[in-house]
């Protein structure tokens, strides 16, 4: 357990502003730093027999321009290609999903010591209706367990599909309730939104 919050803390989050082609975006980012060589790093992130072991199971046409889809629903288009550094996508959930309301964009930066520092945004149209509820947890706790097992991926080859502990996800809800409140939420909004995060994301079965 202590590894896995660990890597927990290991990430800082941030919410913010931007845009994508629907209008007005709010972004949930998170920062990390990876001990592996960044053209590991990408390529854990692009080829798609190790997509599967830490995200889902990936097909399509995975090249810039190209459409690719997930086997959990999400798809879009790959948007931006500049190996080893930069990708961009589109990422739609749905086959009724509104196109131009979201966005994934990951960058990585080789370290001195071999490392990778790796960056995350997601930009999502401000009106998507899960926003309200759930509050930047609604995608951040789910980043933050794929994120998990791209970690272990990339120490072991271990992707550790295993059922990630309530505790993990509280405290990933947690941060990203503070994230939200450094960004200027409403402190209550803020924990009706942790709450709601964290029940949908491991719901009490008692």
């Amino acid at each position: 357990m202590k590894d896995v919050l660990d890597e927990l803390a290991a990430a800082q989050r941030a919410m913010g502003k931007g845009s994508v082609p629907a209008g007005e975006a709010y972004t949930i980012e998170v920062r990390r730093r990876y001990q592996a060589q960044i053209d590991d790093v990408w390529d854990a992130l692009t080829n798609p027999d190790r997509v599967r072991r830490w995200l889902r199971p990936v097909s399509g046409d995975l090249r810039l321009g190209g459409k690719f889809e997930l086997d959990g629903g999400e798809h879009g288009e790959i948007l931006g290609c500049e190996p080893p550094r930069l990708l961009k996508v589109s990422w739609l959930y749905g086959a009724d999903a509104r196109p131009g309301i979201s966005e994934v964009e990951v960058r990585l930066v080789p370290g001195s010591t071999g490392d990778t520092e790796f960056e995350l945004i997601h930009s999502a149209f401000v009106d998507e209706p899960l926003f309200p509820t759930y509050g930047p947890g609604a995608g951040g706790v789910g980043w933050d367990l794929a994120l998990l097992a791209l970690a272990r991926l990339l120490a072991d080859g271990d992707s550790g599909n295993d059922e990630e502990p309530r505790e993990f996800i509280r405290r990933s809800a947690a941060a990203w309730g503070e994230a939200h409140l450094a960004a200027g939420g409403e402190p209550a909004q803020v924990a009706a939104a942790v709450e709601a995060t964290t029940r949908f994301y491991a719901p009490d079965v008692t």
